[in-house]
């Protein structure tokens, strides 16, 4: 599964997810609701970049 990097440097890695952010383990990106923001800045998903 592919990893996505915010502008902050955090980076949303699928099979670790975002717990404390209501995102389960092996969600997949296409998964997460459009309205969840990086744990560490809060900006939104259009600003993620795949790597």
């Amino acid at each position: 599964m592919e990893k996505y990097e915010c502008p902050c440097g955090y980076i949303y890695d699928p099979e670790a997810g975002d717990p404390e952010g209501g995102i389960a383990p092996g969600t997949k990106w296409e998964d997460i609701p459009e309205d969840w923001v990086c744990p560490i800045c809060g900006l939104g998903k259009d600003a993620f970049t795949p790597v």
